[in-house]
């Protein structure tokens, strides 16, 4: 693999590093064969480690959603990203296809459209805000 030269108290030794396995390297000293035992700290890493729960998905779960009960539908986040702007009030009618909303997401923007038309009931998300994929921005009846 390497080889090195040492020089200690006068003489000089060619090593060559053969391999290494575990904590065991097997080293060519001088033409002589050497199994070395490798004693080392273990460093604990600095970077702390992110653990997300995860997340559990209703069968039938997509962009837009109706519920049955109240008759509203929801439009979700198709990926994570950050609300960039609004283009709709509470009360005003959308129409399908119209664009509602701008949000960032892998460092480009996205129109968000609705596939229903309707009048906005609710808009669960303010620009700048972070959002998950599947996440409701809107609702519409």
């Amino acid at each position: 693999m390497k080889k090195y030269k040492f020089t200690i108290r006068g003489n000089d030794y060619d090593v060559h590093l053969k391999d290494i396995e575990d904590n065991i390297a097997e080293l060519d000293i001088n033409g002589t064969i050497y199994e070395v035992e490798i004693k080392s700290e273990i460093k604990a890493s600095k970077t702390p480690k992110l653990i997300r729960k995860p997340v559990e998905k209703m069968p039938g779960e997509g962009q837009i959603k109706k519920t049955e009960s109240t008759g509203t539908h929801k439009v979700t986040a198709p990926l994570p990203g950050t609300i960039l702007k609004i283009n709709v009030t509470v009360g005003d009618v959308v129409t399908e296809g119209q664009n509602i909303m701008v949000m960032e997401a892998m460092k480009m923007e996205n129109q968000v459209q609705t596939t229903k038309a309707g009048e906005v009931t609710a808009i669960k998300v303010n620009v700048g805000d972070s959002v998950l994929q599947d996440d409701v921005l809107i609702e519409i009846g």
